[in-house]
């Protein structure tokens, strides 16, 4: 889609209700619905983290959404698939800092040249223990991305009308630091599977852009 008429329908969100858990929970896992069933993440005391859903135009001018691939690690998001972002730090201002600051730190995005135009419903990860909270935002002139390589793997630049593309939501077995085996709801999206709290994300993203494009 082209980027100027995404951003003209983009900006109806703003006035929309967030379709909220319910769009994330079209993509949790079993293992974290039966968490969820039991316990109460409050009680847990969790880290806060915010993170930006950055779409641009690529050279064409195409709408593109920018995901990342996360350094491999010892920690339980170890070469997984996520948005720009990461916890808060004592300096940052607000949870919108937070993302704008760690989106530049990660892939070299000023803070003047994003438009925040939407905050999402907040998602809760009991392996890690932290409550993200979301954005949505615009790049409307993309300079060249500049990867911050001790955290970043690679860029992963997807096509918004791949991401719409109902054929791209599966299901696929996984195994991971603290469940084998498991069965669960996934995007796939350039050749990666996005699932757990990313995909849980970008459904109340994809729940959001159906009503307006």
């Amino acid at each position: 889609m082209n980027f100027d008429d995404f951003c003209k329908q983009l900006i109806k969100i703003k006035k929309l209700p967030l379709p909220g858990h319910e769009s994330h929970y079209k993509m949790e896992p079993a293992v974290r619905r039966k968490w969820r069933e039991k316990e109460r993440f409050e009680d847990r005391k969790p880290k806060e983290a915010a993170v930006m859903a950055l779409f641009y135009p690529n050279s064409s001018n195409e709408t593109q959404l920018l995901l990342i691939l996360r350094k491999t690690y010892q920690g339980v998001h170890s070469n997984q698939i996520g948005f720009p972002g990461g916890k808060v730090e004592k300096e940052d201002r607000d949870l919108i800092h937070t993302a704008l600051r760690e989106t530049y730190e990660e892939v070299g995005v000023l803070e003047n040249d994003v438009e925040v135009v939407k905050k999402l419903t907040q998602v809760y990860i009991p392996p890690s223990n932290f409550l993200v909270q979301s954005y949505i935002g615009f790049y409307p002139k993309p300079k060249p991305f500049k990867i911050q390589e001790e955290e970043v793997e690679a860029l992963v630049e997807v096509k918004l009308t791949d991401f719409l593309n109902n054929k791209n939501k599966i299901e696929q077995q996984l195994s991971t630091s603290y469940a084998k085996d498991i069965l669960v709801p996934a995007f796939k999206l350039n050749g990666y599977t996005v699932w757990g709290a990313t995909a849980m994300m970008l459904n109340e993203i994809k729940d959001l852009l159906n009503k307006v494009l």
